[in-house]
């Protein structure tokens, strides 16, 4: 988130898949077709997510931090393995449970160079992981009004109303906070062809990570 050129994370095959689009970089792995149909799910890019920022884990565990069922847990990681996003953590088995890992620190995936035949996927996939992201963003609403007061001064949840066009987004993708004054104007002085483009920026802990003050106030 699941993280990558488009959006990873995802942050998703049974597969069959070619050697060049599937292959494994230093950056990560690139989705093909197939992986991006098995990430074309918003439960599976937070699984895939949970465990590359959270680290290896169990179909139980992953089952109470995102509220479902372990049975339902279970058969994403299954589809998720059998994609080659994700394989079992053997050394921290103990015979009952099966741990797993991600196989990839982040997946990539790029909408301006994908062929014509995965555009589909691409769509589901980047769909997937919108709806991912609200999930973990209304987690970490949830945990505002709990946070130890460093990391509640130094989160950040913004939301810039720009006129852009695709070509300036793209520009823009790589670019951080500086760089909104740049690009903020009105609609009178926008380009030809520009469209209002919602920019979202937030940062704060991942969900679960941060002891929380549960002290009485």
């Amino acid at each position: 988130m699941p993280s990558s050129p488009a959006p990873p994370d995802d942050s998703a095959p049974e597969s069959t898949e070619s050697s060049e689009s599937a292959e494994s970089t230093e950056s990560g792995v690139r989705l093909d077709t197939a992986r991006l149909r098995v990430l074309a799910h918003p439960l599976r890019v937070n699984v895939l997510t949970l465990l590359r920022q959270r680290g290896p884990s169990t179909a139980t565990r992953i089952a109470e931090q995102l509220g479902i069922k372990p049975a339902a847990a279970s058969y994403h990681l299954r589809r998720l393995a059998a994609g080659g996003l994700i394989e079992e953590a053997p050394d921290r088995g103990t015979g009952r449970e099966r741990w797993w890992k991600s196989a990839h620190h982040q997946s990539i995936h790029d909408p301006a160079t994908e062929p014509p035949e995965q555009r589909e996927a691409g769509r589901a996939y980047a769909q997937a992981v919108a709806l991912a992201s609200v999930d973990r963003l209304h987690q970490a609403a949830q945990e505002v009004p709990l946070l130890p007061a460093e990391w509640y001064e130094a989160g950040v949840y913004a939301d810039f109303a720009l006129w852009l066009t695709p070509e300036a987004v793209d520009r823009m993708r790589a670019e951080i906070f500086d760089v909104v004054a740049r690009y903020r104007h009105s609609e009178a002085e926008a380009p030809p062809g520009a469209s209002p483009v919602s920019l979202q920026v937030q940062a704060f802990p991942v969900p679960g990570t941060v002891d929380l003050d549960t002290g009485d106030r």
